[in-house]
């Protein structure tokens, strides 16, 4: 080999031993594809991935807020979305994380995730005292809307283990049509598929909650907040209904770069009329309620927030 083919042939080498530009890439776990939690962590994708140079985000399917959290705090993905009690509960060591706290940090409170309990005007039921005795729907077995359900009905003193039945939201609001059950709770974002086709073929009733005689349950679970449907969500409410708000938030690892972790939150609040676009519950998200989470925020996400402001 001459002189200038040997030259060529380590140029090459040089060349391909190189490392290119080094690209961030950000795995974020949401839930199952047909939930909120997947829209509009997609959406946050998106947005990252047409906003940050440099950076590559991927939202994954997931079985979501305990998984993302056990996930995150493992490093296989970098941020999660989490409901606020479920979070509080894997920073406290509470809950499906008992005795053993995970290493995670807020980032933003998102949207509200509220607790409805719909009944219909044919059952005589217009207040949460009426359900002494009623056959109640409280939601998937296991799920965060179980548990809440059962907690406000417990601050009201009338749960009844034998009168309860733990459906999806649309098994639960069918049952409520063909008189299976006589309400029914939804945890979503208000308003919501299930409820919307309820109002739709039935005279709904939606159950408002007195803060006053559940003072407790607010003061026993910190990341609980009450929360006003304002009158008109859906057809038949004629007036606002309050409601228990377990908030959506998104979290990372407590140790995550802070650098990273302000870039991404940046990113993010920079741009949420792109982000409103993908779901009309991605608009409620405001830097005015983001800091508002249950858990201490990360120091690049409180970096972004104090800037901000």
């Amino acid at each position: 080999m001459n002189f200038r083919s040997r030259a060529a042939a380590v140029a090459v080498t040089v060349l391909a031993a190189a490392p290119a530009a080094a690209q961030e890439r950000v795995s974020i776990g949401t839930g199952g594809t047909g939930g909120l939690f997947y829209v509009i962590g997609a959406g946050v994708a998106d947005v990252i991935n047409n906003r940050l140079e440099g950076t590559t985000a991927r939202a994954e399917v997931t079985g979501a807020s305990v998984e993302n959290i056990r996930r995150v705090a493992a490093d296989q993905m970098d941020i999660g979305f989490s409901s606020s009690s479920t979070l509080y509960e894997a920073k406290e060591g509470q809950g499906p994380f008992d005795g053993d706290p995970q290493p995670v940090a807020a980032m933003a409170y998102l949207y509200p995730a509220v607790l409805q309990i719909a009944t219909t005007e044919d059952t005589g039921i217009t207040a949460f005292e009426d359900l002494a005795g009623k056959r109640i729907n409280l939601g998937p077995p296991g799920s965060n809307a179980a548990v809440l359900s059962q907690r406000l009905l417990e601050a009201y003193g009338v749960f009844n283990p034998g009168n309860v039945e733990f459906l999806s939201y649309t098994e639960g609001t069918n049952a409520l049509m063909n008189g299976t059950v006589d309400a029914t709770a939804v945890l979503a974002g208000a308003p919501t598929a299930a409820l919307i086709d309820l109002d739709a073929q039935r005279d709904m009733v939606l159950l408002s909650l007195d803060e006053e005689k559940v003072g407790e349950l607010f003061e026993e679970f910190p990341y609980y907040q009450p929360y006003d449907i304002p009158a008109g969500t859906y057809p038949d409410q004629t007036e606002p209904v309050t409601v228990v708000n377990d908030p959506a938030t998104l979290f990372t690892k407590e140790n995550a770069d802070p650098a990273l972790i302000e870039e991404l939150t940046a990113v993010i609040f920079d741009n949420l009329e792109e982000l409103g676009e993908v779901h009309p519950q991605a608009k409620a998200i405001s830097p005015e309620t983001a800091t508002q989470t249950p858990i201490a925020l990360h120091p690049g996400a409180q970096a972004y927030f104090d800037g901000a402001n």
